[in-house]
């Protein structure tokens, strides 16, 4: 069995799932019955108030109609994004997907099925095991929002540094909607309540976390559904 279509786990002293992630988000990624709930593609779009395919259309197409090179995904991701990536790559691209969670791992596993160009890997976000400028293209959807501020920062200076110059690195999360959204205030109960680092997106702009001493091609922002969703492209 070839390591592009097999689970991939590092050894255990090495790798170790974060106490912030334990703590808060146990009842979301950890429990086994966390998977049996959310992995359900209407349920993760009802989370996102019916904007999941077009958030998750957006950052594939940043990559391309037809994805080429290496491409890193942090983070699984329930519902269908990671079949639509897969859907998408050339016949020489490949796809390195990493998360810290192995119960995440094995579902991914499952729903993908063997995959050849695709390699799914036990890794932290924020100590990632590439090679520096390795990966043409690195996409994190709905990541950031669930780390603590110190973690947030790691995790996007490593995903940047395992960027090619010239590649993209591609974010989409949550955003302060604007004045007139009743989602401005419908969320912030459910945010504060439920997840509890995500406000800092609100306060802060994604670029404000990128490492002072690397100065991007270029930063675009787009935003959606009244300015509660954002699209953040930094072009290394």
């Amino acid at each position: 069995m070839s390591s592009q279509d097999s689970v991939s786990l590092a050894p255990k002293e090495s790798v170790v799932i974060p106490q912030y992630l334990e703590t808060t988000y146990w009842w979301a990624y950890l429990h086994p019955n966390a998977v049996r709930l959310f992995e359900r593609q209407w349920l993760v779009n009802l989370i996102l108030w019916g904007n999941f395919a077009k958030l998750r259309d957006a950052a594939l197409q940043e990559m391309g109609t037809v994805i080429e090179g290496n491409v890193l995904q942090v983070a699984c991701v329930y519902g269908d994004f990671t079949e639509h990536l897969v859907s998408r790559l050339s016949p020489t691209a490949h796809l390195d997907v990493i998360d810290v969670a192995p119960i995440q791992i094995k579902n991914l596993k499952e729903k993908l099925s063997k995959q050849s160009q695709v390699s799914v890997l036990r890794q932290d976000s924020s100590a990632l095991q590439f090679a520096d400028g390795s990966k043409d293209a690195v996409v994190l959807f709905f990541l950031l929002h669930e780390q603590p501020a110190d973690v947030r920062r790691k995790t996007i200076a490593e995903a940047l540094r395992v960027t090619k110059p010239g590649g993209k690195l591609v974010f989409v999360d949550y955003h302060r909607p604007v004045a007139s959204s009743p989602f401005r205030y419908l969320m912030v109960p459910i945010l504060t309540t439920l997840e509890p680092f995500a406000m800092d997106i609100w306060r802060n702009e994604i670029s404000s976390w990128l490492p002072a001493d690397v100065t991007p091609a270029k930063i675009e922002k787009q935003t959606y559904f009244g300015g509660l969703y954002q699209k953040v492209v930094v072009t290394r």
